[in-house]
């Protein structure tokens, strides 16, 4: 039996599509060396491959191309406001004319979000040592999209770091009721609720909660 209640719907035209994904921080490595750091919430995980949707010009993209090794940070919600600090900053310079207005080039990412670079074990680019979750990673494809205004990068995740606290004791589970990330939900950020249920895979129903 059909226990939902039909919804009324209207037909609708967003300005984007950002309905709801986490947020994670990209290190990449610049041309001269040092390494940049940006915020993106296109981002969706196959087993242990991450695909990632960036913008074509940007400092992130260009650097994948050449040095494919990143690391993906995901962040928890009190870190948005740090989130937020890199938002305007590319890591282009001159800033390319597909930024949004009020966009500017800064050098040092990491300094400007007020985050901690912290080495990594497999690729050259750091962690944000702030982070629960990190996932060093390599580009395996990186190519244009059919609108060429992003590109789409498949990263095959080679080391995950995750923070003590939201691993469920004396297992390689991610406690998914310690661990809550932050969610970018029509340009707006916001953390997870109590949980509903779990699904009849999961592996932490008992464990979650037996610690």
């Amino acid at each position: 039996m059909n226990t939902a209640t039909p919804l009324p719907h209207r037909s609708v035209q967003p300005s984007v599509l950002y309905f709801g994904t986490p947020v994670v921080l990209l290190s990449t490595e610049n041309p001269d060396g040092t390494f940049n750091l940006a915020p993106m919430s296109s981002a969706w995980a196959l087993g242990h491959t991450v695909v990632l949707g960036l913008g074509a010009d940007g400092r992130t993209a260009r650097n994948l191309a050449a040095r494919p090794d990143l690391v993906i940070n995901l962040p928890g919600p009190g870190l948005w406001q740090a989130v937020e600090r890199l938002a305007p900053l590319t890591g282009c310079d001159p800033v390319p004319p597909t930024k949004a207005p009020g966009c500017r080039y800064e050098p040092d990412k990491f300094g400007a979000a007020g985050l901690t670079p912290q080495p990594s074990m497999v690729v050259r680019p750091p962690r944000v040592a702030e982070c629960p979750l990190q996932l060093e990673a390599r580009a395996v494809d990186v190519r244009r999209d059919a609108g060429d205004g992003f590109v789409v990068v498949e990263a095959a995740v080679r080391e995950v770091h995750a923070s003590a606290d939201i691993v469920v004791p004396g297992t390689d589970h991610i406690d998914p009721v310690a661990w809550s990330p932050l969610v970018y939900n029509f340009r707006h950020y916001f953390g997870l609720g109590p949980e509903l249920g779990h699904t009849y895979r999961s592996a932490t129903a008992g464990a979650a909660r037996a610690g």
